[in-house]
């Protein structure tokens, strides 16, 4: 109890008041939004990075504390330590966890720090097919936002790695996603497969651009040469 204390203590020092209204509204904690309810203390990512790497080794108890708590500054936190210890051990213990206790990853900032270098490292490091398509598919196909977004950003981790077949038919399979937040982190996955490889972008872009949402395919051509991206959005 008293470690847990001393953590948000830590935590707390690097609170500047005057960040908590500019975090509340950026990350849509207002009644109907998607961050409804969620509670900013005013602590940047990285003071929140410096005390991660500090308690990096303490249990995983701890760190669950932490993902319980209503404030956000905390829950992030806490995955962010999850990161630290699997960049250091790779250990299928702390996947295990932040699959269990995913639905407190409940912002896109929290997700998209920590899914491609937990999700996204595990799947890839597996090298096997079956088993990534049943885990990322079944992510990408639940009805909660931030399970859906962390399927999305996992494949970024195979993306490096010119792995572009999970990321491509998990963007298909959300073309009709209803959450801008999707619209957006896929578009920005298919920009990354488009640095590396734009003929397997541009195949993509061409059988589905006319359908995208137009937020995923604004993300999604973002880097093409003015020309191209003005013949795209007229496409759309």
């Amino acid at each position: 109890m008293l470690m847990i204390i001393q953590i948000k203590s830590d935590l707390k020092k690097y609170s500047n008041p005057e960040k908590i209204s500019v975090l509340s509204n950026f990350f849509k904690t207002g009644k109907g939004e998607y961050g409804e309810g969620d509670v900013f203390i005013g602590v940047t990512v990285p003071d929140t990075r410096e005390v991660a790497k500090k308690y990096k080794d303490i249990n995983l108890d701890l760190v669950s504390d932490l993902l319980e708590s209503k404030i956000h500054e905390e829950r992030l936190l806490g995955v962010l330590i999850l990161v630290q210890k699997y960049q250091y051990n790779n250990d299928d213990e702390i996947f295990l966890f932040y699959k269990k206790h995913n639905r407190k990853i409940n912002n896109w900032d929290l997700v998209d720090l920590t899914a491609p270098k937990i999700v996204g490292q595990f799947v890839t490091a597996l090298r096997n097919t079956v088993t990534n398509n049943s885990l990322l598919l079944r992510l990408a196909k639940s009805k909660n936002l931030w399970e859906r977004r962390i399927a999305v950003l996992a494949t970024f981790a195979l993306i490096k790695d010119k792995q572009y077949d999970q990321s491509l038919r998990i963007a298909e399979l959300l073309l009709n996603d209803r959450h801008d937040l999707i619209h957006k982190a896929v578009g920005w996955m298919l920009r990354e497969i488009g640095k590396r490889d734009p003929g397997v972008e541009e195949e993509f872009l061409k059988k589905y651009s006319k359908v995208m949402p137009r937020t995923m395919l604004r993300y999604a051509i973002e880097k093409f040469p003015e020309k191209k991206r003005q013949e795209y959005l007229h496409l759309n």
